[in-house]
């Protein structure tokens, strides 16, 4: 194993970290936050001096395959975990390590699971951090790298099928420094143009900045104690609405719009899926809690930010679906599984991979009753090798099982099961909310130092699907082969 070149890609890391902390630190300086300004200081020098340790020099040997991409990411994301929460403990925002912590991974991997019941009193420069954390990781760091460091094609090929979430990672571009800088370039342009639309809407420029990054990362941490709703505009629930919706849509769509082939972009089978899902759970929804509102419009509209808040797993806060009717709870439930498309920023279990599993269901129960019959699976018009379907269903597999042991034993830990199992399933699938006792907020206080360690490693574990997490911890993983 390369553990020099594991040590490097750390380093690179943590280098990268240290310069996404300086806006926060100006942010502070502009709003005159001089309390704020040391603990950035401290927390940048921090995370520069160490990634100079691990990656000052480049190994001759800069080879990486598969299993040094898994461990260099899923370290390098537990690192700049401990690093990020740095300025939230040492500013005194957040007093607690642990809890410092929890709120960075929660950051980080979007999930927007969060230990602040109020935020409104904070630090401008904390709670911009705090949303940039969503942008940073709604992409990824990894893919960030990428688009400055330059790996020979092949083992930046691994690298990125470490982090980027989905079934299979699609080329949109010959070199993946290439794919970096597009996917960025569509990413940042799609953030400005929500800014720009939240601003129409009156909120200001911290507020529009912010959310937008936390929709953009499909987090959901707001500014705000009330979240969306403390901005009381229909105008801005729709904006938000629907950029939760074009930020869980696979953005290789994009590029395919940009390069005007919208024929090709609109064929795609996992997009009308997702946009029929979307649409049927917004009028089922809408319907079943008009009664609430009084007004068909609102519920419609209630419904929508709701549906797309979870199917996204932004999970912004805003609506009161705690009071609405058993049966959109049920719906609430099912798209906590589901999450959105492959290659969105969007967490879950993704729809790409529910669509196969059904599509290799009905193949199988098609050759049980006619043995004789050939069949082949086939999806966005490609046919599904093998190696695919038998990855997909260890992943489905896998996903199941931690979610099951997970609830189990935070139940045992003195929950009742609708928290403990909404808690574990919100934090796997990277959404925040949950019922019972977190709620439509997002706030895990309730829970203990050990159980907040815990759910910050299943939403590590869920934000890079699973496996780079599994294989960091095995220990098959270090034994020379």
């Amino acid at each position: 194993m390369n553990y020099k070149m594991i040590r490097y890609i750390i380093g690179m890391i943590l280098m990268a970290e240290s310069a996404f902390m300086v806006l926060p630190m100006l942010v502070s300086v502009f709003y005159k936050e001089y309390d704020v300004l040391m603990p950035f200081v401290y927390s940048i020098f921090a995370a520069f001096a160490t990634s100079l340790v691990f990656g000052l020099k480049k190994p001759k040997n800069d080879l990486v395959f598969a299993r040094e991409s898994y461990i260099a990411v899923a370290g390098g994301w537990i690192v700049v975990s401990i690093f990020g929460a740095m300025p939230f403990y040492l500013s005194g925002a957040i007093p607690s390590v642990i809890d410092a912590v929890f709120e960075t991974v929660s950051g980080f991997t979007t999930t927007g699971a969060t230990v602040l019941a109020a935020v409104e009193d904070l630090p401008k420069g904390i709670l911009f951090w705090r949303a940039f954390t969503h942008w940073i990781g709604g992409m990824g760091i990894i893919m960030f790298l990428l688009m400055l460091t330059q790996f020979s094609e092949g083992h930046s090929l691994y690298i990125m099928r470490a982090e980027v979430p989905g079934p299979t990672v699609g080329k949109i571009a010959p070199k993946s420094t290439s794919n970096a800088i597009i996917l960025y370039a569509i990413y940042a342009g799609l953030t400005v143009i929500e800014t720009v639309l939240l601003l129409f809407g009156g909120i200001g420029v911290f507020d529009a900045v912010t959310t937008a990054m936390s929709t953009a990362g499909t987090g959901g941490f707001s500014v705000r104690d009330a979240g969306i709703a403390a901005y009381e505009s229909a105008y801005i629930e729709w904006v938000v609405a629907i950029f939760m919706l074009v930020f869980g849509v696979n953005f290789n769509l994009y590029y395919l719009m940009l390069l005007r082939r919208f024929k090709i972009a609109f064929k795609s089978e996992e997009f009308r899926v997702f946009i029929a899902i979307v649409a049927i759970c917004t009028v089922l929804m809408g319907a079943n809690s008009a009664a609430y509102y009084g007004d068909f419009g609102v519920a419609i509209r209630k419904a929508f930010f709701q549906t797309t808040a979870t199917i996204s797993t932004t999970g912004f806060g805003g609506v009161e679906f705690m009071n609405w009717p058993a049966f959109s709870h049920s719906i609430i439930l099912l798209l906590l599984f589901m999450g959105a498309c492959a290659g969105s920023t969007a967490g879950g279990l993704k729809l790409s991979r529910i669509i196969m599993t059904f599509k290799m269901l009905r193949k199988e129960s098609h050759r049980l009753a006619h043995p004789h019959e050939v069949t082949t699976i086939k999806f966005e018009g490609k046919i599904v090798d093998k190696e695919t379907r038998s990855f997909i269903m260890v992943y489905m597999s896998a996903f199941l099982a931690i979610l099951a042991v997970s609830s189990i034993a935070v139940m045992m830990m003195g929950h009742d099961y609708e928290t403990a199992f909404t808690a574990v399933l919100s934090c796997l699938n990277n959404v925040g909310p949950a019922l019972g006792e977190v709620g439509h907020g997002g706030v895990y206080n309730m829970f203990s130092g050990i159980e907040k360690l815990f759910l910050s490693l299943l939403m590590l574990t869920g934000r890079l699907e699973i496996f780079p997490m599994l294989i960091l911890f095995m220990p098959s993983t270090w034994r020379r082969h």
